[in-house]
């Protein structure tokens, strides 16, 4: 009889606990992976340093923190036609929020130039993208916390605080399921590179 009591005792206590687990509406995950990168790259072992030199190296200067869809065996880049305008899932000549979700997003620890314009430190400010064949304009707006373009494109003009155009690469035949982005030294600062696909740009920041 004990252990027959001991047993309901162990059902209940299970099902009060799987009742408040579902009690607390947690969130469906998400399809598209929610990550970010820094400059430089370890920027985040900081506190690990070993000397004055890490410490400096390991300084964070620019973070982007962006969500990343995958191709799912879709086409992504192209010039849609008329009788299949959805053809594509980043077609030419329209923003693109840089990734799926939020508006992509970059945090500035220390002034950059971009685009010949200077964006100040301890500001954010969300990427957007007109990617064409051989090229990406890159906008960088000061409006925040938006769902993808949709805000920013009805007048771009009134929120972009720099503007750059790069040129686009192939990465064929290596493709890139998910939206992937990193920071990479350069000679006056630093390169965000985007890639997706088989497509992939640099967007330089002087330091």
């Amino acid at each position: 009889m004990k252990n027959v009591l001991t047993v309901l005792a162990v059902f209940c206590l299970l099902a009060a606990a799987s009742t408040d687990s579902k009690a607390q509406n947690f969130p469906k995950e998400d399809a598209s992976i929610m990550d970010m990168a820094y400059f430089p790259a370890r920027a985040p072992f900081y506190y690990f340093a070993q000397n004055d030199q890490q410490k400096k190296d390991r300084t964070k200067k620019m973070r982007v923190i962006y969500s990343r869809p995958a191709v799912k065996g879709r086409k992504v880049f192209g010039q849609p036609k008329e009788d299949k305008p959805d053809e594509f899932l980043v077609p030419y000549d329209k923003f693109w929020r840089a990734g799926a979700n939020e508006s992509t997003e970059l945090m500035l620890y220390t002034d950059v130039k971009v685009g010949g314009k200077k964006l100040k430190a301890g500001q954010r400010y969300t990427i957007h993208i007109v990617p064409k064949a051989n090229e990406w304009t890159v906008y960088f707006s000061s409006e925040l916390d938006g769902w993808g373009s949709y805000s920013f494109q009805k007048a771009p003009e009134k929120t972009t605080v720099a503007k750059i155009t790069v040129p686009t690469k192939s990465t064929a035949p290596f493709s890139l399921e998910l939206v992937s982005m990193y920071f990479e030294k350069s000679d006056k600062g630093a390169n965000l590179v985007i890639g997706w696909d088989t497509t992939m740009a640099k967007i330089p920041f002087v330091l």
